[in-house]
């Protein structure tokens, strides 16, 4: 039974122990931030995914993803009713409304966690590091 203003969830062993071993992994770092326990890691992981999904909803009726395949995403821009495509090429994004790989397309591309999920780890550069 939780504390009064406490709520309990369940989940299942394997996320449990994916959280569990990332808490571990970086319990001293965490604890310069004020996070002491694996219950205030657990609650300032989901206020951090909150906040990202508020702000991603600000700017989602004017973009929106709509496929991901091996080599490109597909995205919709709301505002100026285009599709635009977004690939790989030369391990870099480009946008192949806009012929850049710097537009709010890139950007938005960048900002979508199946990206990262999709390429292997150094696999794209990005513009600014150049």
């Amino acid at each position: 039974m939780p504390k009064p203003g406490f709520k309990s969830i369940t989940v299942s062993e394997n996320v449990y122990r994916k959280f569990f071993n990332a808490y571990a992994k970086n319990k001293k770092e965490l604890e310069f931030k004020g996070i002491t326990s694996f219950s205030g890691y657990l609650t300032s992981m989901m206020e951090e995914i909150m906040k990202k999904y508020e702000a991603n909803g600000l700017h989602a009726p004017f973009m929106e993803k709509i496929l991901i395949g091996h080599n490109s995403v597909i995205i919709k821009d709301n505002k100026i009713n285009r599709i635009a495509e977004i690939t790989l090429r030369d391990n870099e994004l480009q946008c192949l409304l806009d012929d850049r790989n710097d537009c709010v397309h890139v950007g938005f591309v960048y900002s979508l966690p199946e990206l990262y999920f999709m390429l292997k780890p150094k696999e794209i550069k990005r513009s600014m590091d150049l």
